[in-house]
């Protein structure tokens, strides 16, 4: 029995030792470079996160601002990319004409000086409004930004040809799969060079459609991102990729990362090797909206010269930690 002891021990000891070779970062390549910075929403003002909901008026809990950018505008999104973005994220709503207005509440009455649900209006009537008209750090009192948003709402083609070789990130705020198939349209008629530096998130009926027809486009839902992170957490040590982190942007919240085969350098190489984005976010505890890494303690969770994507709600002060902004450095 003693040979059969020692036999079944080196077994385990052999395996073990290549599922640690196989995914330790200490033997894998370090691509270098800076992080990839991923601006939410542009340069935009902040609100006060606590118990956010689907239907939260956001711009009635915004914290005292720090700048005149409001978000999803033309101004909001070079804003961003000045300050070091490398990608801005932006939300999008089909119009009755055939756009997609550039505009983050599913209805008006939050933000504007309309009414109703933004994708039930012409793209005419949405120019005509005033997306500062709700903002209020004040509970009412007054409202900072009232009349100095009318006419600054885009449309999504207005942002593809503001910005023709920046990288963009759409969300699809909708669960209509039309949606996907209409905006999948838009995206196949672009060059191949420019669909390649769009990404789409959303909901999982239309990115199931973004993703079945077309080719460049790295998409990913709240579905496919579950999937994805778990079967990898399952079976990634074998070094095999899971379907639905392939052609993919994968979003992995900080507290999740460690468990991650390979985290950081081996897992960044295997999501790269198909053709995937990698972009962390700050730490998941099973709320309805994910925080972004956005204070100089969240940034120093990150491994040491993390070159992978990091997504912000304050591109600022990430960027100058991160040394995309010029002078500046990573201690």
């Amino acid at each position: 029995m003693g040979w059969k002891l020692k036999f079944a021990t080196t077994a385990i000891i052999a395996v073990a030792a290549g599922v640690y070779i196989n995914n330790t970062s200490l033997l894998a390549p370090h691509q270098g470079g800076k992080p990839v910075l991923l601006a939410h929403r542009g340069m935009a003002q902040r609100f006060d996160e606590r118990d956010v909901k689907n239907d939260t008026c956001t711009a009635a809990r915004m914290l005292p601002p720090t700048h005149d950018y409001l978000d999803n505008t033309i101004p909001s999104m070079r804003a961003g990319f000045d300050a070091g973005a490398d990608v801005v994220e932006i939300d999008v709503h089909p119009t009755i004409d055939g756009e997609f207005a550039v505009f983050h509440d599913w209805t008006l009455d939050c933000r504007t000086d309309g009414h109703g649900v933004t994708r039930e209006q012409s793209m005419a009537k949405l120019k005509m409004l005033d997306i500062g008209y709700g903002y209020t750090a004040d509970g009412g009192k007054t409202f900072p930004f009232r009349g100095k948003g009318i006419g600054m709402m885009p449309t999504l083609s207005e942002v593809l040809a503001t910005f023709p070789d920046k990288k963009l990130l759409i969300n699809v705020k909708s669960r209509d799969p039309n949606e996907g198939e209409t905006l999948a349209g838009v995206l196949n008629a672009l060059p191949a060079e420019r669909s390649r530096a769009v990404m789409v998130y959303g909901g999982d009926e239309p990115i199931e459609a973004i993703r079945r027809l077309t080719l460049d486009v790295r998409t990913i839902s709240r579905a496919a991102i579950r999937s994805c992170l778990i079967r990898y957490i399952g079976y990634g040590w074998t070094g095999l990729v899971p379907a639905a982190c392939r052609n993919a942007m994968v979003l992995v919240p900080i507290n999740a990362a460690p468990w991650l085969w390979g985290w950081p350098d081996r897992f960044l190489a295997r999501m790269n090797g198909v053709n995937s984005a990698v972009f962390v976010l700050g730490p998941y505890s099973g709320g309805e909206f994910p925080t972004g890494i956005d204070t100089p303690e969240a940034f120093a969770q990150l491994p040491q010269d993390y070159s992978g994507g990091v997504w912000t709600n304050e591109i600022e002060a990430i960027a100058k930690i991160a040394g995309k902004v010029a002078g500046t450095s990573r201690d």
